[in-house]
């Protein structure tokens, strides 16, 4: 049986009514898991909801940064070395890379500053052959 009450304008179907969902648990867990990640932040940044979720997104943002910017501070790292082991052998960066573009020498920077790092006299043998 339904019971419809009327109440000046309003029709209330009495069947209708449910009970009141609180989204607490789910909430809660999702402020626990940006607490989690704000773990050892500085001050509120740690324990108060709103500046954490603030303080994790802007982290987020610094690491995809520092991700971009580790790559590049590799890249003229190796540079450096190879070119602080070619002017031992009195030869330029610069000539060093159109020489080996011009022969179709295909070896990365990396594996060349690993040799000239690990190996130098390997990297003397590469570089004396190059040249000739």
């Amino acid at each position: 049986m339904i019971l419809v009450v009327y109440i000046s304008r309003y029709v209330f179907n009495t069947n209708a009514f449910m009970v009141r969902v609180k989204g607490g648990m789910v909430s809660r867990r999702k402020h626990n898991r940006v607490l989690q990640l704000a773990k050892g932040y500085w001050m509120s940044r740690s324990t108060l909801i709103r500046k954490a979720t603030e303080t994790v997104l802007h982290a987020g943002q610094y690491a995809f940064a520092g991700r971009k910017l580790k790559k590049r501070d590799f890249r003229s790292l190796w540079i450096t070395r190879i070119n602080a082991a070619l002017k031992q052998n009195g030869m330029k960066y610069n000539s060093f890379i159109h020489i080996l573009k011009e022969k179709n020498i295909r070896v990365d920077r990396k594996i060349f500053a690993q040799l000239a790092l690990e190996h130098p006299a390997v990297f003397d043998k590469i570089i004396k052959q190059i040249s000739s």
